[in-house]
């Protein structure tokens, strides 16, 4: 048995969920008599590489309960490229001096190829060192797994969300009669297609769903558009911001600016789509951006996403501890007409920057709608409420006490 310490850390966009997965690693590493010492990473791989530490053996139990209803990353986050051989060097000789012999990230596409590569490095260097990934991303494109934790809460909220602007815009009196609803989805349109759970009986909105997995016309959308007008007195539209044309270039991309790992900046779609109805249709609108909510909304989060996001963490530990390394634990869908799931185990490198789409079955013919075959994959994952505690009327979240841990030198 590899004794040792271990470091898990968080990285990407927060999720609703993802202190669910942070407070299963650490409940299962304190069980642990392979790991010694539990320390948090602030601010992802970056924290390793400063060494910022939290001894979180020193946590409150009742914190650490706390993550299963507090949004946001507990530990901070980051979005830092490994870049040079200095990078490697540095964290390789932080492992060896803190005895670290495990490494649990939490993270997207990108968070799994940073495990992938410092495993790697690991078995290049011969330093007995476990890495596991541990999923997480709003946007559920990750492949090798049947969703991603954080994606379930997200398409609750955005449903939800949805449901009640379509009541809204229905019931007012006004000249403004069309919304349009940008969504986060870089490529893919799982996010967008969530909404369609808002539609209880014909004619609610969303009125027409529009995803990145299909080419976007623009004269298709403005016909869509007057038709939903003119046969229900309003029109809600739901995009995904990547929406992209015949030639896969996005369709509105008015930032120049890249991150990091060389991923285009996205932003303004859905206005830039408004302008067109305005000036072609004659028709008022206005554009609804539920935007750091869709990731961070905990008090509409779904239970069955957190226990799942909880169950990843505590999975990952143990799987490290029987010997695995370099994978990530995805999640399996039991067939059954109850939903139930399992989990195991894929390599890193089977899902490093690789992306997911929404299957082009699951979408209609027309392009501008999901199939129910969408939502009898989606409708599972949003079951259930998360309990929190409101005392003097808001959430009673919780922070990590974060004590530091001494240089081991």
């Amino acid at each position: 048995m590899l004794t040792g310490n271990c470091v898990v850390a968080q990285s990407g966009g927060p999720t609703a969920v993802i202190n669910n997965s942070l407070g299963g690693v650490i409940e299962a590493a304190l069980g642990s008599e392979a790991i010694k010492e539990v320390y948090g990473a602030r601010h992802g791989v970056l924290g390793i590489l400063r060494e910022d530490f939290c001894d979180l053996r020193r946590e409150d139990p009742a914190s650490i309960q706390g993550l299963r209803y507090t949004p946001g990353a507990a530990l901070g986050s980051c979005r830092y490229q490994l870049k040079n051989q200095e990078d490697y060097d540095r964290l390789l000789d932080i492992f060896r001096r803190y005895n670290i012999r495990y490494f649990f990230y939490i993270g997207g596409n990108d968070s799994m190829d940073t495990a992938a590569k410092v495993n790697r490095l690991a078995l290049e260097e011969g330093y007995d060192l476990r890495v596991i990934g541990i999923p997480k991303t709003i946007d559920n494109d990750l492949p090798q797994t049947d969703h991603c934790p954080g994606y379930g809460s997200a398409a609750k909220y955005l449903a939800t969300s949805v449901l009640e602007m379509g009541l809204d815009l229905k019931c007012i009196v006004t000249s403004t009669k069309v919304a349009i609803v940008e969504t986060m989805g870089r490529n893919t349109g799982w996010l967008a297609a969530a909404t369609a759970l808002a539609r209880r009986r014909p004619g609610d909105a969303p009125h027409y769903i529009y995803l990145p997995e299909v080419a976007f016309d623009m004269a298709a959308f403005l016909a869509d558009v007057e038709r939903a007008y003119r046969q229900y007195g309003t029109a809600l539209v739901v995009v995904s911001e990547g929406l992209v044309d015949k030639n896969g270039n996005y369709v509105f991309n008015d930032a120049a600016t890249v991150d990091v790992f060389g991923h285009q900046r996205l932003g303004g779609l859905g206005q830039f789509l408004l302008n067109k109805i305005e000036r072609e249709l004659n028709l008022k609108g206005r554009v609804i951006l539920p935007a750091t909510s869709q990731r961070s909304a905990m008090h509409l989060a779904s239970r069955t996403d957190a226990e799942e996001a909880w169950a990843v963490g505590r999975v990952a530990v143990e799987a490290a501890v029987k010997g695995a390394s370099g994978q990530m634990v995805a999640i399996r869908r039991l067939e059954g007409d109850t939903y139930q799931v399992t989990y195991e185990l894929v390599d890193l490198d089977q899902v490093a920057n690789k992306e997911k789409k929404l299957p082009r079955a699951w979408i209609n013919e027309q392009g501008n709608d999901v199939t129910d075959h969408f939502i009898n994959y989606v409708r599972p994952l949003i079951q259930g409420e998360v309990s929190i505690p409101f005392p003097n009327g808001l959430p009673a979240y919780v922070n990590l006490a974060c004590h530091p841990v001494k240089d081991p030198d």
